[in-house]
């Protein structure tokens, strides 16, 4: 039973983290021209987590603490799962020969790795918090349209307004051949930042149902 959790439970994380590094694909390929279309068509690397259930990191540990603890140990292997699956895309554009979306990867990996860490931490928490509101917003709202219109809007603020999403990141440095010992820390810390925003705004809700 334990093997069977486990196997299921990372073949829906590769599955999501290979939809997030499809979608950076889909924005690597508008960028910068056409930056804002770009921000909305990854949206839909989100749609297709929340609808069909996948372990997406960012969408999962905002509820750290609405589970046991061997959670914790679950989240592990979404992360290892999302990372398999954002490596595995970063292989095929490799493969496929895209230089010049390799390229503009490298750019923006560039940047993201030569932030410092403490702003990249900040702009993962803000990250953390629009996906906490995406994956929560869908889950919450009945109504089709508008359930689509937050998860929407909250990756195209999270991505406009250039916060850190750590799933998106393995893809775009992985692409980029920007995998190193100092881009797997900015990736710790993005990974750290994009849950403590999540779960600050799920404790701040679970407080709030208390008064």
């Amino acid at each position: 039973m334990v093997m069977k959790h486990y196997l299921v439970l990372v073949s829906k994380a590769v599955l999501a983290g290979l939809f997030v590094a499809i979608a950076g694909v889909i924005y690597l390929a508008l960028y910068p021209i056409h930056k804002i279309i770009g921000a909305m068509l990854f949206s839909f690397a989100l749609l297709l987590v929340v609808a069909y259930n996948l372990n997406l990191y960012t969408g999962k540990i905002g509820y750290l603490f609405n589970h046991r603890p061997r959670y914790l140990v679950d989240i592990l292997f979404i992360i290892i799962g999302n990372f398999i699956g954002a490596i595995l895309i970063a292989l095929i554009v490799k493969v496929a020969e895209l230089e010049s979306f390799i390229t503009t990867a490298k750019t923006l990996s560039t940047a993201k790795i030569e932030t410092g860490y403490l702003p990249n931490f900040g702009r993962a928490i803000l990250c953390g918090m629009m996906m906490y509101l995406a994956v929560d917003g869908y889950k919450r709202i009945h109504i089709d349209v508008l359930r689509v219109i937050v998860v929407i809007f909250a990756v195209m603020i999270f991505i406009l307004a250039g916060f850190e999403h750590s799933v998106a990141n393995m893809f775009y440095f992985s692409v980029s051949g920007a995998l190193s010992w100092r881009s797997l820390l900015v990736l710790m810390v993005m990974l750290l930042g994009n849950g403590v925003g999540a779960i600050i705004l799920n404790l701040l809700e679970k407080i709030g149902k208390l008064a």
